[in-house]
């Protein structure tokens, strides 16, 4: 058994995900091909360059689910091959990869063709949930739930003598319309699981829900406009549906609520053809809104309360974007972030505090914010319960890291370590006794977190690279 591990992105980050997987020295797959928004140049992509480094050539490519920081650089790197996914991710990504398309156009070098896009969709090799599928005489793929949004699932990949899952992003909690992760118990040789929200215990739904509803009537009682910057699928569709619900409850009716139309509106109709991948409670087209409408740039300019949904999340382009700098002086306005704030985005420097924010396009200038800001986490992600709990229902000999920070990534294994479930070990950069490798367990800056499950068959051992 032997599993090497290259990680070409989201090492010590949230943003390009890709991890690359060598199976027994036989199989190269890939887990994820994703875009950092953050970036303008060829930072945007994974450092593909490490391929060749390391004379890999990908035989599988895998994708998890649709945002562009899992798939955003297909287009770019798989002209020549042939990837897996969910279907309803097959649905969804030409939408957000086109929307893509026209935010990062300017940079010639750096960028793709909306035919290039569906050059890369016609390659789609689609997966269905739960379906095991032969890759190859010795190799299987088998799909698990994830949460987290439409389409999203984990994979399972394994051989006569080798096992990894990867989990991509997923969700433990069921919401309003997906329902919770789950995994059997599959005691894989390596687990890679994404670790954003690892150091964070959340509050009930419920709770996250009965505050998110109080700041919006505040904020429309004194007569403000509420702006509540979301990325287009998945936490859009949630919290629609959460204020749907309670509008009328809360005598707001009278008041508009708009998300602005076009990708939001599309997806939205993708979301009623795949009801199999929601929960009961988000059945029956869900998403035939009474009280929401779509959003057109000029009713931002209209008198009195209003509440608008609008992409993307960061606030860094789009009408989010445009809907804030309008509404950005007025002090009885509120702005509610209700999860992750990539850093150094708009959404990042509202956080901190700040009454002047650097805006970037069309040109550089500093904006004096009066504007109320609130946030609330209504993520996608497991937090550390939930990821703590994935790992013991699969029970993994290994579990590793990713899609997270250095600081998250420490204190979540000074965490565990605490649940009596975890052993540490020294730090090493070499092989394993087993030939679980981490001398490819290496990317730049970024860093890499393994530690091993204690269980009554197997070795207890952690191993930490940060190079």
């Amino acid at each position: 058994m032997s599993l090497d591990v290259l990680v070409l992105g989201a090492g010590q980050d949230v943003g390009k995900s890709c991890i690359v997987v060598r199976v027994d020295n036989k199989y190269t797959l890939m887990f994820d091909c994703g875009i950092h928004m953050k970036y303008t140049d060829s930072r945007r992509f994974p450092d593909f360059s490490l391929l060749s480094k390391h004379s890999l050539k990908i035989d599988f490519l895998f994708i998890s689910h649709f945002h562009l920081d899992h798939c955003g650089a297909l287009p770019y790197f798989t002209e020549k091959l042939g990837y897996a996914v969910p279907r309803p991710t097959k649905a969804i990504a030409p939408l957000l990869l086109e929307d893509c398309r026209k935010l990062i156009e300017k940079d010639e070098e750096h960028s793709y063709s909306s035919e290039m896009i569906w050059n890369c969709i016609n390659k789609v090799i689609v997966l269905n949930l739960n379906e095991t599928l032969p890759l190859a005489e010795d190799l299987y793929v088998r799909t698990y739930y994830a949460g987290h949004v439409l389409g999203a699932v984990m994979f399972h990949i394994h051989t006569g003598t080798s096992s990894v899952v990867y989990t991509g992003d997923f969700n433990s909690i069921a919401d309003r319309h997906l329902g919770a992760a789950f995994i059997d118990r599959l005691h894989p040789d390596l687990m890679i699981t994404e670790s954003t929200y690892s150091t964070l215990l959340r509050d009930t739904r419920r709770s996250r829900e009965r505050d998110f509803l109080f700041k919006i009537h505040q904020a429309l009682n004194r007569g403000g406009k509420v702006l509540i910057p979301v990325f287009a699928l998945g936490r859009a569709q949630e919290l629609c549906l959460v204020v749907e619900s309670y509008w009328e409850r809360m005598g707001l009716q009278s008041i508009p609520v708009f998300f602005n139309a076009g990708l939001t509106e599309r997806a939205n109709a993708i979301y009623r053809i795949f009801p199999e991948w929601m929960q009961s409670e988000g059945m029956g087209n869900p998403f035939d809104f009474k009280f929401i409408r779509p959003f057109d740039m000029q009713f931002a300019e209209l008198e009195g309360p209003m509440l608008l949904f609008a992409s993307p999340g960061s606030l860094q382009s789009g009408a989010s974007y445009e809907v804030f700098k309008k509404w950005a002086s007025d002090e009885r306005n509120l702005v509610l972030l209700p999860g992750y704030a990539q850093p150094g985005s708009i959404a990042a420097q509202l956080l901190s505090g700040s009454k002047l924010v650097a805006l970037w396009w069309p040109s550089c200038i500093q904006l004096s914010v009066n504007i109320q800001v609130q946030n609330l986490s209504f993520s996608l992600h497991a937090d550390g319960k939930g990821i703590l709990s994935l790992i013991k229902q699969c029970q993994p000999s290994r579990v590793m890291l990713v899609h997270g920070g250095r600081n998250g990534m420490y204190a979540t294994c000074s965490y565990f370590f605490q649940q009596g479930n975890f052993a540490k070990a020294n730090r090493v950069g070499a092989q394993y006794s087993n030939d679980i490798s981490t001398n490819r367990f290496l990317h730049g800056h970024h860093h890499r977190f393994i530690f091993a499950l204690r269980c009554q068959y197997i070795a207890t051992c952690i191993s930490v690279c940060c190079r």
